[in-house]
């Protein structure tokens, strides 16, 4: 592709928006889009592939340049410059890079120490903490997190089942496949704008990554029963408990964004789902009314997102040891709170998108020392170099 200075700089406008404002890249990426409806596809494809591998790449690339990181627009120029080398792409005669020293990026590349925190693109301290509580399987998850993400779409099994779902998105030019292991789910073999199908609009599937999936999957919720989304956000995975459901029973979605909520309200309408009832947690009241009340819980609760850095990558140069600290408190008092929902003999699935055991396994051992009538029935680590998509815990427990 010959590349286009006006793009370049669109680029540069969003990386500054990323790294000095603060936004996040798919809000920045989504707001240039919206302001430029006369790009074509490929000049769309390009402005957000490039701002998706700067952002992931930031520090091996400033590194590989010998610059230190800043957000100055004659930088940004080389820095994305730098990208391209190493992609073995020409660089432009543009006055702009005039002193790029291609070799010295190339070698610094090539000879870099392939342990370090600079060959892997991540803040330091977060660098440490990953071996500090992974070992040697931090480096592997890393490697596996660095990686792009699939597209991978969840069937609407009230509509539709997987193979079915391949074969209508082939009538619109969409090749994807089923995957073994993955009861509902459907990868795409080539990157596409998936939301802009009539099978999208139909409700056929949402968009959901295959570990993900395996949530709900684990709560395993049955035909008629009560079942509480605890941590529901925009409600991918109350979708999920509806249709495992077979739309037969309640499905109360809880969180404290109502705006996420009014978002699941359109999303069960175009799914054709109607057991979902939605309930904004403005006091903890809202959670003392139900207690003992659901036959399942689940809790999604927040994380660190470290498990989902292949499709979200800025979230480790945004993320501050503060946060995990503060992410680990409220784990534990979620827990704690809203396990009481659950009634006797009941079940609760806790699940994060996080690799770290101190929000996962630790979280749930911690709980259940301090709450003898639980018991922990199955858990289940999704790994992105080991199962290729995001990386997820889960953990099955039951009230006795």
């Amino acid at each position: 592709m010959k590349l286009h200075r006006h793009l370049v700089l669109e680029v540069i406008s969003i990386l500054k928006a990323i790294f000095s404002d603060g936004v996040y890249s798919d809000k920045a990426i989504e707001a240039a889009l919206k302001s430029h409806p006369k790009w074509g596809a490929r000049d769309r494809h390009f402005v957000a592939e490039t701002v998706y591998e700067s952002v992931r790449w930031w520090r091996r690339i400033w590194s590989c340049l010998g610059i230190k990181a800043n957000t100055k627009s004659e930088s940004l120029f080389l820095f994305i410059a730098a990208l391209w080398v190493v992609e073995d792409k020409d660089i432009p005669d543009w006055p702009e890079l005039k002193n790029l020293d291609v070799q010295s990026i190339k070698t610094r590349w090539q000879q870099m120490d392939k342990s370090s925190a600079d060959y892997h693109a991540v803040p330091t301290w977060l660098h440490e903490l990953g071996q500090q509580e992974l070992g040697s399987q931090w480096i592997a998850a890393i490697e596996g997190l660095n990686r792009k993400a699939d597209v991978v779409l969840r069937a609407n099994t009230l509509k539709t089942i997987p193979k079915a779902l391949v074969d209508t998105l082939k009538t619109e030019l969409i090749e994807s496949e089923t995957l073994e292991n993955y009861a509902e789910a459907v990868r795409l073999l080539k990157r596409a704008n998936v939301f802009r199908t009539n099978a999208f609009k139909d409700g056929l599937f949402e968009v959901q990554d295959a570990a993900s999936q395996k949530v709900v999957a684990m709560l395993e919720p049955q035909m008629g029963e009560r079942v509480i989304d605890a941590c529901a956000g925009a409600g991918g995975k109350s979708l999920h408990l509806a249709a495992r459901m077979k739309n037969k029973g309640k499905v109360i979605s809880l969180d404290i964004h109502e705006h996420k909520l009014e978002e699941l309200k359109r999303r069960a309408r175009r799914n054709s789902i109607d057991i979902i009832e939605t309930r904004v947690i403005d006091t903890n009241k809202t959670i003392k009314r139900l207690e003992q009340t659901a036959d399942a819980v689940l809790l999604d609760v927040p994380c660190t997102g470290l498990g989902a850095l292949r499709r979200n990558p800025d979230t480790k140069w945004k993320l501050r040891p503060e946060n995990l600290t503060t992410l680990l408190e409220t784990q534990k008092q979620i827990l704690q709170d809203y396990s009481k929902m659950v009634k006797p003999n009941g079940r609760m699935v806790y699940a994060t998108c996080s690799i770290l055991p101190s929000e996962n396994e630790k979280q749930v051992q911690n709980f259940i020392k301090t709450n003898p009538n639980w018991t922990l029935t199955q858990e289940h680590r999704e790994w992105p170099h080991i199962n290729g998509f995001d990386g997820f815990y889960m953990a099955l427990l039951k009230n006795n």
